[in-house]
C-alpha cells in the first residue's frame, strides 16, 4: 500500500523531515511491504525554509544583512531545485532579533528582507516564497523597497530614513531604479492575517502595541502609512491598502502586493501546493501527519489539518500522531483519529530528546500500521 507521511516539526525536538523519517521507519518495521513517501510539511512560519530545503533537496544560503534596527545579522534563506527562493522575513526583520527593552518600530526596517531578495535574484532565483510572520517593523515594506532600488524621497529629493520614521517625510516614490530582474520574478507570500494597511484593524493599531508602540505613535504611524499608500496608488494604480493582508508584517504585505505584483495566500495551503502534495497523495491508501502538540488550535488552519483536509478531498484517510494531545484536541478536517506517541510516563525533558521522540514516533507509527492492516486487510 502507498502511504504518504507529512509531519509538521516537533518544535525543539525533530524537524519535519526527521519526524517523517521516524514515522516511515515504524511503518516499514510493520512488515507489510508498503511504499512510504515522506513529504515536508510547513505553513510559512518559523522553520519553513529549513523544512523545505531538507525535504525537497534544496540548500540554505547565509547572508549578512541589515537587521531590524540596523545592526548586521546573519540571515538564511533556502534555494529549492528549480531556483525557487524561500525567505522568512523574520530572519532579517524579526521581533526575536530585538531585545524586549530595545523594541523601536519607529526605526525598525525591512531593509534586510530586500537584501535577501536581492541576493537571491542575483543568484538566479526568479520565484519567491515569503513567510511574513513575526516582524518587528511597521514601515510598510519601505525598507525592503529601498534595498531593491526603489526610490523613496523627501521633499528635497533625498532618500528618506529607514523605518516608519522615513514615511513621515516621504514625498515621492518611484520604481525607476528598481532591480530590472524584478520584472521577471513572481512573489507568493504565506500570510494568515487579513488586516488592511490602515485604520482600526490596520497594522499600526493591531500589531503596533506588541512591537512597543504607544497610542500616540500608533495614530501618527497610521497617518504616515495612509499618505504612503496614497502615493503608491498614484504611482501604481493597482495598489490597494484595503486588500486583505496588506497590513501583514507591519505593512510589508502591502509592498509585496503593490510594488512587486505578488500575492498573499494562507500559509499551509500555499505550501501544500508548492510541494506538490496533491500529486503525492493520489493513489495512496493512508496518510499520516502530526505535530508536537495536537490541540484545539490544530483545526484552525495549521499544517497537519490542512494536509489532512487535502487528503480527504482525494479520498485518502488521515491519522495524526503527536507528542501530546491536549484535552480540547479533536478530529478535524480529514483527521480520522489522533494518538499521542509516548508509551510510558517520563519528564518533558526526556520526551523531547530527539532520540526518544524519534523512537516513540516510530513505535506509534508501527502500531497504527498494524491496526490499519487488522481493520482493513491492507
Amino acid at each position: 500500500m502507498k502511504i504518504v507521511v507529512a509531519m509538521d516539526s516537533f518544535k525543539g525536538c525533530l524537524s519535519s523531515p526527521e519526524a517523517g523519517q521516524a514515522a516511515r521507519e515504524g511503518i516499514l518495521r510493520a512488515g507489510f511491504g508498503d511504499e512510504v513517501l515522506v513529504r515536508p510539511l510547513a505553513d510559512g512560519g518559523e522553520g519553513t525554509l529549513e523544512t523545505l530545503a531538507q525535504g525537497l533537496g534544496g540548500r540554505v544560503e547565509t547572508v549578512r544583512v541589515c537587521g531590524p534596527l540596523g545592526t548586521p545579522v546573519d540571515a538564511r534563506y533556502a534555494v529549492l531545485p528549480g531556483g525557487t527562493a524561500v525567505i522568512e522575513t523574520a530572519q532579517a526583520a524579526g521581533l526575536p532579533l530585538v531585545q524586549p527593552g530595545a523594541r523601536d518600530p519607529l526605526h525598525a526596517t525591512t531593509f534586510g528582507v530586500g537584501e535577501l531578495i536581492r541576493h537571491a535574484v542575483r543568484g538566479g532565483c526568479r520565484r519567491f516564497l515569503l513567510g511574513l510572520g513575526g516582524s518587528a517593523t511597521n514601515d510598510g515594506g519601505a525598507g525592503m523597497l529601498q534595498a531593491l532600488g526603489f526610490s523613496l524621497l523627501d521633499e528635497s529629493g533625498r532618500p528618506v530614513a529607514r523605518g516608519a520614521a522615513g514615511l513621515r517625510d516621504l514625498a515621492s516614490l518611484s520604481a525607476e531604479g528598481a532591480l530590472p530582474e524584478l520584472r521577471d520574478c513572481t512573489f507568493r507570500a504565506a500570510c494568515d492575517v487579513t488586516n488592511p494597511l490602515c485604520g482600526p484593524l490596520g497594522c499600526s493599531a493591531v500589531f503596533g502595541p506588541q512591537k512597543g508602540a504607544s497610542p500616540e505613535q500608533i495614530r501618527a504611524w497610521d497617518g504616515w502609512l495612509a499618505r504612503y499608500a496614497a502615493l503608491a496608488c498614484r504611482a501604481f494604480p493597482g495598489a490597494d491598502p484595503e486588500a486583505p493582508g496588506a497590513g501583514a508584517a507591519g505593512g510589508l504585505g502591502f509592498a509585496i502586493l503593490a510594488f512587486l505584483g505578488g500575492s498573499l495566500e494562507p500559509g499551509a495551503p500555499l505550501l501544500l501546493r508548492e510541494t506538490g502534495m496533491a500529486d503525492a497523495l493520489r493513489g495512496a491508501g493512508l496518510a499520516i501527519t502530526g505535530e508536537g502538540r495536537f490541540d484545539g488550535q490544530t483545526a484552525m488552519g495549521k499544517a497537519p489539518a490542512a494536509f489532512a483536509s487535502l487528503a480527504a478531498s482525494l479520498s485518502v484517510p488521515a491519522v495524526a500522531l503527536a507528542g501530546s494531545c491536549a484535552p480540547d484536541a479533536r478530529p478535524c478536517g480529514g483527521v480520522r483519529a489522533f494518538f499521542p506517541i509516548l508509551r510510558e510516563p517520563c519528564s518533558l525533558e526526556t520526551a523531547m530528546r530527539p532520540d526518544v521522540a524519534a523512537r516513540s514516533l516510530a513505535g506509534a507509527a508501527e502500531q497504527v500500521r498494524r491496526l490499519w492492516h487488522a481493520a482493513c486487510g491492507r
